[in-house]
């Protein structure tokens, strides 16, 4: 599969289920949801990567209690929260390199509406790992090469087309 934002198409890998509707996205589905979604923000783990200089996006260094809620009963779903958390969270520091740069995508998140999908990013996919093995949760997931040619061009109010 391919993504695009502006004129620049790289190929990606998505959720584990393939891609579906934004209507139909459900929480811990495996489906990435279609459509154009904004890029809020990025963020940057310290020691493993870093913003290109000059770089236009608001961003920020990850830390070691740093999570994202992924439960619908929790009243920050789909929002950055520190751990330990009392709620089901994705860690962002992970083991893995996959966070070491994220782009967090704008979807279900103005209002965030509880069990319609959470932590919906664009960060790196595992090379170390064969083609066949490198399917997201719902995300969608690129080389370190491609994301770091990407990130000088980024500028606010861009929008990457999943399709």
């Amino acid at each position: 599969m391919t993504v695009s934002l502006s004129d620049w198409t790289v190929p990606c890998t998505i959720g584990r289920s393939g891609a579906c509707s934004a209507d139909a996205k459900r929480e811990g589905d495996g489906c990435t949801p279609k459509g154009s979604w904004p890029i809020r923000a990025a963020l940057f783990r310290p020691g493993r990567s870093a913003p290109p200089p000059g770089f236009a996006l608001p961003w920020r260094w990850t830390h070691a209690a740093d999570g994202w809620s992924d439960d619908p009963a929790d009243p920050a779903y789909n929002r950055p929260v520190r751990l330990p958390h009392p709620f089901s969270t994705e860690t962002l520091q992970r083991e893995d390199m996959l966070y070491d740069v994220v782009l967090v995508l704008g979807h279900n998140d103005a209002p965030p509406v509880p069990g319609e999908g959470s932590a919906i990013f664009f960060h790196l996919w595992n090379e170390a790992k064969p083609a066949a093995e490198r399917s997201t949760e719902g995300c969608v997931a690129i080389a370190r090469a491609d994301m770091q040619a990407l990130l000088p061009m980024l500028r606010p109010g861009m929008v990457l087309e999943i399709g």
